[in-house]
């Protein structure tokens, strides 16, 4: 990480050295400040996106894999809590800070009602919701109301596929941590923060579910720790949560990550829910940058070659996912142990002793921690330098060498006689126009492929989303029509428990199952469809530029050589192709971000209505039956019947909800971040292009007025250009020592 943040550090210096050039030159009262505008704004952006970008590491896995306790070990402190709530899922983001403190991201009190509005639907007994009024939280008379109906709930309500009920958690959640909570929640979303003595509170949030669900997700920043400023490691709880929402916000960070590191415990092995969760990241497209950990527990394992073997088929398992798979094993609790040996309790101390004097398996895990931080450093440093680095230094270098050309021009200009300035005068003007001519095809068919672009992209959004398809909206489709339920599970839960009851039931099987699909295979799909679509912009874009870059080459070969003839020499050009930073640098700076694809139900409560009178319905169907003493199959047979009908109701309001959801979504895609995308790609390319030929593309009249003044004016200007001159020449040099530092070859 130092050479890292060394290198990024001289490339901030080289970025102010140049901007104070630009202020000096902008401050002369002979120069127009526009002159350079565009130069200084090319250097703004870049400083910015050195001190603001952000690598990204994720550490993920299944439940109690030992993922905070990992990200512990690495940062060698007890930071997160370990072994922290598995219902309410936040993603833990850990950054180097100047002060130690936990900022705390909360949800506002429209967030907090909304999801219970959304978690009470279909719910048993409504009869404690206020009437024409949607429910509140801080409304006491709503608060008891849902606390008492919670309380009703029967186990069947409160256990849904052998797990506790995600949307019973919720709400019961909510209600317990309301008094605790209700000071800190505010109309709009707000950051709290615990500092100081206090910080280690930050884990009664993350670790406490009725305090935690109140909370989007939570950052510490730590003070001391080897982690630059730019790089955040986040702590992702297990994929496997049975709430599917908790994997759409995983996938919602994974979206943003550079780097993934996957943790696997030892004494579980790869476990079913670990095998999905890294098909859905091979399907999201970013199975490529991972590093697999396999977490050992010393105490579960009777020797090394015991360990050995399940490490061996562990990756085995692994290689059918992902070939050649980077797997390291550690034991992340010993490293931490060792590293805080003074902290420890003496329980800890006496599983440490034990630990160390298994000295086979202490070697085996040193070697593959050794391993690993090699591994994650090569990552960190030299895989940065290409994303972050290597595309900057070579637009500074282009801008310092057009600027060294522009000082050494007008310098010439200056100390010429007024028909010798003419005469080069000319010549500049002559290839201002040729410049300009080229500036604008660059701009013309910059625009005319930036339209097809838009409109491949467009018919490819289109395609994808059309219901007609199966790729998306289609496949939902058919997953809801497709979803059966055996009724006469539920008869006698109707019996026992109610018909409103029961409807409750079906309605967050169903909805239980359609989430898990959403998550596990539709926003995966979503999401590569858009990194392809990214992929596919970037190089239509590219190939474009080409002729293009030869034709400006060219023209300042011509350029320079015209100079020549009139006894100006310039520094020799390096023949550099132009190419685009990676995609996630321009979405980035045109703070572009994709929505997530997981989508929450608005059921409304004429589900339920409809539902209770075709129950009346059948009830009526019943006596008439008894009246002509014809048979029923039982005597629950009404409900059931009514309980089917309003199924059917609910899968048909899903699918009109989905549709709705998906065409907006679509809508969203296309227009606030695919098309966005393509105008920021093409910024960033004519940038690019046009950089190279600013300075000659400069009016310098202001230095033939310049010739016909005073001599002591005309001095003054020299002087200034001169002592800039050497600053320029500072700066190329620093440059030059700084791109051999990256790429030494």
């Amino acid at each position: 990480m130092d050479r890292f943040r060394d290198l990024k550090k001289n490339l901030q210096e080289i970025t102010r050295s140049l901007e104070e050039v630009f202020a000096r030159l902008t401050s002369m009262p002979e120069l127009d400040p526009r002159v350079f505008e565009d130069w200084e704004a090319t250097c703004g952006r870049i400083q910015r996106q050195l001190e603001e970008e952000v690598f990204r590491v994720a550490v993920v896995g299944a439940i109690k894999s030992g993922k905070s306790t990992f990200i512990n070990s690495l940062l060698k402190g007890d930071l997160l809590k370990r072994g922290a709530g598995v219902i309410t899922s936040i993603v833990t983001r850990v950054r180097s800070g100047r002060r130690t403190k936990a900022k705390l991201f909360l949800k506002s009190w429209d967030d907090v009602n909304s999801e219970i509005d959304l978690a009470t639907a279909l719910f048993p007994n409504l009869s404690w919701r206020s009437e024409n009024r949607d429910f509140d939280i801080r409304r006491e008379k709503d608060r008891t109301g849902l606390a008492d109906a919670l309380a009703q709930l029967t186990t069947d309500h409160l256990i849904t596929s052998d797990s506790r009920d995600a949307n019973s958690v919720l709400l019961s959640s909510y209600v317990r941590g309301y008094d605790e909570m209700k000071d800190l929640i505010g109309p709009e979303s707000i950051t709290f923060e615990i500092a100081g003595g206090r910080f280690h509170e930050h884990r009664q949030f993350v670790a406490n579910d009725f305090r935690s669900v109140y909370m989007k997700d939570i950052e510490l920043d730590i003070a001391g720790i080897d982690l630059d400023r730019n790089i955040e490691i986040a702590d992702c709880q297990g994929g496997d949560s049975s709430n599917p929402i908790h994997l759409s916000m995983i996938q919602d960070y994974l979206l943003m990550t550079h780097l993934i590191v996957y943790v696997i415990s030892s004494r579980t092995g790869l476990r079913q829910a670990d095998i999905k969760l890294l098909n859905i990241i091979k399907k999201m497209g970013i199975l490529h940058n991972i590093l697999f950990v396999v977490n050992a527990d010393f105490s579960d394992h009777d020797s090394l070659e015991d360990l050995k073997t399940l490490v061996g088929k562990i990756t085995e398992e692994i290689t059918l996912i992902k070939s050649g798979p980077e797997v390291y094993t550690l034991s992340a609790l010993f490293n931490l142990f060792r590293e805080r040996r003074s902290d420890l309790i003496e329980k800890d101390h006496q599983r440490l002793d034990q630990w160390e004097n298994d000295k086979s398996l202490v070697a085996f895990s040193d070697d593959g921690s050794e391993r690993f931080l090699e591994a994650f450093q090569h990552k960190l440093s030299e895989e940065r330098l290409s994303l972050l680095l290597t595309n900057n230094v070579e637009r500074i270098a282009v801008i310092v060498a057009g600027l060294a050309d522009w000082i050494r021009v007008n310098s010439d200009i200056l100390g010429r006689d007024a028909t010798g300035a003419a005469d080069v005068i000319d010549k500049i003007n002559r290839h201002k126009e040729r410049m300009n001519q080229i500036r604008s095809m660059i701009n013309s068919t910059l625009q005319g492929t930036v339209q097809k672009v838009q409109k491949t992209v467009k018919s490819d959004v289109d395609r994808f989303f059309d219901p007609r398809s199966t790729a998306i909206v289609g496949s939902i489709q058919d997953f809801i029509h497709g979803y059966r339920l055996n009724f006469g599970d539920y008869e006698e839960n109707v019996s026992n428990a109610g018909f409103s009851s029961t409807m409750y039931l079906v309605f967050q099987e169903f909805r239980q199952a359609l989430n898990t699909y959403l998550a596990e295979s539709v926003n995966p799909e979503v999401i590569r469809f858009v990194r392809e679509e990214e992929e596919k912009i970037k190089s239509s874009l590219e190939t474009v530029a080409e002729p293009y870059d030869a034709m400006i080459r060219d023209a300042l070969l011509e350029h320079d050589q015209s100079m020549g003839g009139v006894g100006i020499s310039l520094s020799a050009r390096e023949q550099q192709t132009v190419t685009l930073p990676d995609m996630e640098t321009i979405r980035n700076l045109a703070s572009l971000a994709l929505s997530p694809a997981g989508t929450q139900m608005h059921y409304s409560a004429k589900i339920r209505t409809e539902a209770v009178m075709r129950l009346g319905i059948y009830k009526v169907v019943k006596v008439v039956k008894k009246i002509f003493k014809k048979p029923l199959r039982n005597e629950r047979e009404e409900a059931l019947l009514a309980l089917r009908d309003g199924f059917q109701r609910i899968k048909r309001e899903t699918e009109r909800s989905i549709l709705f959801h998906f065409k907006d979504y679509k809508e969203n895609i296309k227009f606030q971040f695919l098309l966005k995308l393509i105008d920021a790609t093409s910024g960033h390319l004519q940038e690019a292009l046009t950089d190279r030929f600013q300075a000659y593309a400069t009016d310098s009249s202001s230095m033939v007025k310049l010739v016909h003044t005073e001599q002591s004016e005309k001095q003054h200007a020299l002087d200034t250009l001169g002592d800039l001159e050497k600053q320029v020449a500072d700066i190329t040099a620093a440059l030059t020592n700084l791109r051999a530092q990256i790429d030494p070859t």
